[in-house]
């Protein structure tokens, strides 16, 4: 048997791990037909069948789907190396990822961001917009912004602070249709809603309202997108405070009653803390989050 090429075996494991070659290649940065071939040499080497085309669809063959195991062990010790070797650099330069919702990144992020670049301007920068938890371990991120509790092994959190979300309408909504005088005179079709729509249901009937899924008439899996349709007035919507106090035009419905109530945790990994350049960011990160509870009080008065 040749020498393992890793480049192949990596193209085998995105192939198996996203199902289709089209993911896989944009996950590696390559063409299809590259990715291709670089599958057709692992059989090689290996002189097997990893996968099967029935249709459309890639499947993994028996043999495929015994060596992804072991080739999956392959990449997490490929990525537990490069960790522990960026955790090594101590030179204030290069680059740091940072994860976080896309509503964080949009609204919340580039304030921040702006205190990095003064302070190290040698670090190029990288924000992962996304409302998914970004794999740390497999570097999808050095740093996140979650609002969950970290619980994989090897990575530390902190938690910065405690956060809230509210019912939003901007102005001109309040002219056209008056303020509420009650959160469950919020009709279904006033509200703009997040994907999953079961769920987010389920959020608002905790918090006293009577919607149902089937009333709502705009929903959006992005935050982003949510907040900017509430702030041209097309309906109430829910956001975070921290956002909402920063956004012109936009008022506050029933401030005395939280819809969800969240914490705001600074995420990394053990390895990635020891690296002067992400202990910067990471540092500067925890300070302006931290800062921006102090602002919401102060706006939420005595």
């Amino acid at each position: 048997m040749n020498e393992l090429n890793w480049n192949h075996a990596r193209a085998f494991l995105a192939t198996a791990e996203t199902g289709s070659l089209s993911a896989a290649a944009r996950q590696l940065g390559l063409t299809q037909p590259t990715l291709s071939r670089q599958i057709a040499a692992f059989e090689a080497e290996l002189d097997v069948t990893l996968f099967e085309r029935i249709g459309k669809r890639l499947v993994l063959t028996e043999t495929g789907a015994h060596l992804l195991q072991k080739v999956r062990a392959m990449g997490e010790a490929a990525n537990a190396v490069t960790i522990a070797a960026s955790g090594r650099v101590e030179a204030i330069e290069g680059r740091v990822s940072i994860s976080a919702s896309d509503a964080y990144a949009a609204y919340i992020l580039p304030a921040i961001i702006e205190r990095i670049r003064r302070e190290a301007p040698q670090i190029t920068l990288v924000i992962v917009s996304s409302n998914t938890l970004s794999n740390l371990h497999r570097r999808e991120a050095d740093i996140a912004i979650r609002h969950v509790r970290p619980d994989g092994e090897g990575l530390i959190g902190k938690l910065v602070h405690e956060s809230s979300a509210h019912l939003y309408a901007a102005q001109t909504w309040i002219e056209r249709n008056g303020y509420p005088a009650h959160i469950e005179d919020v009709a279904d079709h006033d509200l703009i809603g997040f994907e999953d729509a079961e769920r987010f249901v389920l959020h608002m009937r905790d918090a006293g309202l009577n919607v149902t899924a089937r009333g709502l008439r705009l929903l959006s899996e992005s935050g982003v997108a949510v907040w900017e349709m509430v702030k041209r007035g097309l309906g109430v919507g829910v956001m975070a405070q921290e956002i909402a106090i920063r956004t012109e035009g936009i008022v506050e419905l029933f401030p005395d009653t939280p819809l969800v109530r969240f914490p705001v945790w600074l995420v990394t990994h053990r390895e990635l803390n020891t690296s002067r350049r992400i202990r910067l960011v990471y540092e500067i990160l925890s300070d302006e989050l931290a800062r921006m509870e102090c602002i919401r009080r102060s706006d939420e008065g005595p």
